[in-house]
């Protein structure tokens, strides 16, 4: 409509037949509109004026009529105020009803519904979140925080320690209403933890081969202590990031684990050479032990043989002492020339040649010589080549004639020492 048509802020025509079918509701109409309706649901009718049956025509409204429209009201008030107690659980979520600000239920996932405020409200707590407090540092980029992190040890030493506690819930009961502030709780569990499980630990061990098992034994005293106040917390891991001494000690601390290394390098250079020597010598040891031992049974065995037949010997010697003497005197001589290279002839009334196989003369004289180079000083007395040289010196200056052997022997046999 245009500003200079003469319809233009002509509002007298109460049904509106002059307005543009075209343009858009008016809000003089959308008000109207909604007048009749409110008045109809009183009892009113549309076009309803007052009850003084004067000029206005409106009829007076009945009992009936008024008390259908406040029960309307009053029932859709009603509906409107039921369904504000349903409320959605989301997976991994538990839903805490309260009855006058007490907890009254724990509810599951999914749709459901209490009573309606002010009777009962209801809390939302996700109890499968895991949640992490971190003691000893701040963030990704691990900034100290000395205050929590300098801790004692058992042998009067102070080092820094960095760890992380991870928990979810076991109880979203005791955990709104037991704890006020529940990762500072938690923070201030796992610092009485882990200082009093240092404090009665070596430095080393907390620093190297200890750091799992402090985990591990913080994790079980935290969750006691927690369980104890019942805050409904339940811990997961227990995680030591860092363990170190402080950076005003750093370098004298490097130089006690340098030596402490250098130490144990000589311990085990010092076993290794122990675990190489001391079998050797104890196996040299057992040897020589073994060797006297046989020596001192091959001794003992000689000797007993020796008295054995000097005792056989003896009892021959007296019954016939002369032939026992010769006999003896016969075999120390044939033992005695039978090793040596010298051959004795006895030329007298013999003119006959003999034959002397002088080759195998001296192949066994050679032979002879090689076993008594190797035969040991301890059982001759003296080294090989010397008492080979005195006993042919001594043959050399006692010669012993074969014929004096045979009439020694002829004698001994009854003979005559002119027959033989």
């Amino acid at each position: 409509m245009s500003i200079n048509d003469p319809r233009w802020g002509n509002n007298n025509d109460p049904d509106n037949k002059r307005k543009d079918p075209q343009g858009p509701p008016d809000l003089e109409d959308l008000w109207r509109d909604f007048n009749q309706r409110l008045s109809g649901a009183f009892g009113k009718r549309p076009g309803g004026g007052s009850n003084d049956g004067g000029g206005g025509g409106r009829p007076s409204l009945g009992p009936r009529q008024l008390g259908g429209g406040v029960f309307l009201v009053v029932a859709a008030v009603l509906v409107l105020w039921l369904a504000s107690g349903f409320y959605i659980v989301d997976a991994g979520e538990r839903g805490i009803v309260l009855r006058f600000g007490k907890a009254d239920a724990v509810t599951p996932e999914g749709l459901q519904w209490r009573l309606p405020f002010p009777f009962e409200s209801h809390e939302i707590v996700n109890v499968t979140n895991l949640r992490t407090v971190e003691i000893g540092y701040r963030g990704a980029d691990r900034s100290k925080d000395l205050h929590e992190s300098l801790m004692l040890t058992d042998d009067e030493n102070i080092i820094s320690i960095q760890f992380a506690v991870q928990y979810t819930l076991s109880d979203p009961s005791e955990f709104l209403f037991n704890n006020r502030e529940p990762e500072l709780t938690v923070k201030q569990v796992a610092e009485t933890a882990i200082r009093e499980i240092v404090g009665k630990s070596k430095m080393d061990f907390v620093l190297y081969e200890g750091r799992e098992a402090i985990a591990k034994e913080a994790q079980i005293l935290m969750q006691k202590i927690l369980n104890d106040y019942k805050t409904g917390i339940s811990i997961s891991k227990v995680t030591m990031q860092n363990a170190q001494p402080p950076e005003q000690v750093q370098e004298a601390f490097n130089d006690a684990v340098k030596a402490s290394q250098d130490q144990e390098r000589l311990k085990n250079e010092g076993q290794a050479y122990f675990n190489d020597v001391v079998p050797k010598a104890e196996g040299a040891a057992a040897r020589l032990r073994e060797e006297a031992m046989g020596y001192a049974a091959r001794v003992v065995s000689q000797a007993e043989g020796d008295a054995a037949r000097f005792k056989a010997v003896f009892a021959e010697y007296a019954k016939a002492p002369e032939v026992t003497r010769n006999r003896m005197y016969l075999d120390a001589m044939q033992q005695m020339y039978s090793n040596t290279s010298k051959i004795l002839i006895d030329t007298k009334g013999n003119g006959n040649l003999l034959y002397l196989p002088l080759d195998k003369l001296m192949q066994a004289s050679g032979a002879q010589g090689a076993a008594t180079e190797t035969l040991p000083a301890a059982n001759t007395g003296k080294p090989a080549d010397q008492g080979g040289t005195a006993r042919q010196t001594d043959e050399a200056n006692e010669p012993i004639k074969i014929t004096e052997i045979v009439k020694r022997c002829a004698v001994a046999n009854g003979e005559s020492a002119d027959d033989a």
